[in-house]
């Protein structure tokens, strides 16, 4: 925490509004809802927006002189403000060595702060190109894993089918009943046409305990 608050140009969230946002919280729902939407005018870093401005305000919203036409190419104005920049840091430099106290040091540290803030301001205007260029890369980023997914899915799903597909190949076309099967049931068969012959000779208990058994020995 401590390296991010040297290299960070702001202070963390405290800890205590940071903890509210776990996991475990997000998941049983118990996260703070975020903030309601700003209708009307608000202050971010001591400066003042409103709900409905640009997402890049013109430098004339701000009160700064724009030192490039309105109809513009960004790279050739890019060139033109890094070598206006360029030559009034000389000329600053030249200042300090013959004439320190001299006002001119000021206008050339205007000029240069005017300089710096339109050459900002053209390279804040390629944010919402940079922030739809990072969403495709991760759309298409996205894509790509889920086409890898589906790939995996589908040779794993071959390769099942074709399992089973040998697996039921294997099976015999004529299946033959388990010997021991087939003398029980000839068995039982004899032994119900036994029973049904000799209703009346008074063999039915012996009768009815010898299929008892042949069954019991089945299970």
């Amino acid at each position: 925490m401590t390296e991010s608050q040297g290299v960070s140009a702001f202070p963390l969230p405290p800890m205590q509004y940071i903890n509210n946002y776990s996991d475990e919280n997000i998941r049983k729902g118990r996260a703070p809802l975020p903030p309601p939407l700003m209708m009307d005018t608000y202050s971010m870093f001591g400066a003042t927006f409103t709900a409905d401005d640009a997402i890049i305000r013109p430098l004339e919203a701000s009160g700064i002189r724009r030192l490039y036409p309105q109809a513009y190419d960004h790279k050739r104005e890019l060139k033109k403000l890094n070598h206006s920049i360029l030559i009034n840091f000389l000329d600053l430099i030249e200042i300090l060595i013959r004439s320190p106290d001299s006002p001119k040091r000021v206008e050339k540290l205007e000029d240069l702060s005017l300089l710096f803030i339109n050459m900002h301001h053209l390279v804040n205007e390629f944010r919402p190109h940079q922030a739809r260029e990072t969403l495709r890369v991760m759309m298409d980023e996205q894509r790509k894993q889920r086409s890898e997914i589906a790939e995996k899915f589908q040779d794993n799903l071959d390769h099942v089918l074709q399992l089973i597909e040998s697996a039921v190949g294997a099976i015999p076309e004529d299946l033959s009943l388990d010997s021991k099967l087939l003398v029980e049931s000839q068995l039982l068969q004899a032994t119900a046409e036994v029973k049904d012959d000799s209703a009346d000779d008074g063999h039915i208990d012996s009768l009815d305990q010898m299929m008892c058994k042949i069954v019991d020995d089945m299970t």
